[in-house]
């Protein structure tokens, strides 16, 4: 698979770089709606629920 990403290009010249992270992490972690609050999310309008920016949400 990652060999499969990492030869994806476009006739626009993009190039993708992608590697295997072998590090085994947590499931089931869950997050509060007070942590969920403190993110602002930008879905793209290309497959919104997989592509997004995270950020911090700007203090008022």
């Amino acid at each position: 698979m990652i060999n499969l990403i990492r030869n994806t290009t476009t006739t626009q010249g993009l190039e993708v770089e992608a590697r295997l992270d072998p590090n085994l992490y947590k499931t089931g972690i869950k997050v509060t709606d007070q942590e969920l609050d403190t993110i602002a999310i930008e879905r793209n309008s290309f497959h919104g629920e997989w592509n997004y920016i995270i950020k911090p949400k700007a203090v008022s």
